[in-house]
């Protein structure tokens, strides 16, 4: 299914409009469907797997910004602490220390997003509020090679709008709580929450960075 480009135009006009970054997430999608965003100016793409962001990685243009989204095993990590731009999925201290030793490694800093749990379903991965706390009192000290960017979380998959929205408000009134207690706060900017089907919500809510897929590329094959 090629690109819906109109869908790409009218994502771009109101997120531009409300100053929120796209993450096009291009997981399980041909190179060739990147390099179409690409050369409409795209440059965040975001994939959930390892081994298929290392090889796009290799077939596409170093400028593109590399976010990973997905669930992250801490074994893995040193497949992308090379080139990755932001692992928004820092779902847990093993797997932030883990990121921490391989970007030492490779001589980076590497950006990342804590995950919160903030949905229904056990399913999603993420720190729930206490753990985020416990966090957040070590200043990060041990983490020298990361900058913690931000939070991202994922909303229920669910019809209930009002669940959506509350779910949202919550993560945002987390956001806020610790962009004030962080060492240094001009890091701390990103709000990732948004996809597909709840992005408007999000915006609405607050969010600077959504992740849009199934809108730009078409619906996936399960």
């Amino acid at each position: 299914m090629p690109v819906n480009l109109e869908n790409f135009q009218e994502v771009i006009d109101e997120l531009s409009a409300n100053q929120v970054t796209l993450v096009a997430v291009s997981k399980t999608k041909p190179v060739a469907d990147i390099l179409e965003l690409y050369q409409l100016g795209q440059r965040d793409f975001g994939e959930n797997y390892v081994q298929e962001l290392t090889e796009k990685f290799e077939l596409t243009p170093t400028d593109i910004r590399w976010h990973f989204i997905g669930h992250l095993q801490s074994n893995k990590v040193k497949y992308i602490a090379p080139f990755v731009s932001l692992i928004q999925s820092v779902d847990s201290k093993k797997l932030l220390s883990e990121i921490n030793k391989q970007a030492k490694k490779n001589n980076r800093i590497i950006d990342c997003l804590l995950q919160v749990h903030i949905a229904a379903e056990e399913t999603k991965f993420g720190f729930d509020e206490n753990d985020l706390h416990e966090l957040f009192e070590t200043n990060f000290t041990n983490y020298t090679n990361v900058h913690i960017r931000g939070l991202m979380g994922m909303a229920s998959f669910t019809e209930d709008i009002n669940k959506i929205r509350s779910e949202f408000k919550f993560l945002k009134s987390l956001f806020d709580k610790y962009s004030k207690l962080t060492i240094d706060y001009s890091l701390f900017t990103i709000l990732s929450m948004g996809m597909s089907a709840d992005y408007k919500i999000a915006i609405e809510e607050g969010s600077a960075m959504v992740r849009i897929g199934s809108l730009l590329f078409g619906e996936r094959k399960k």
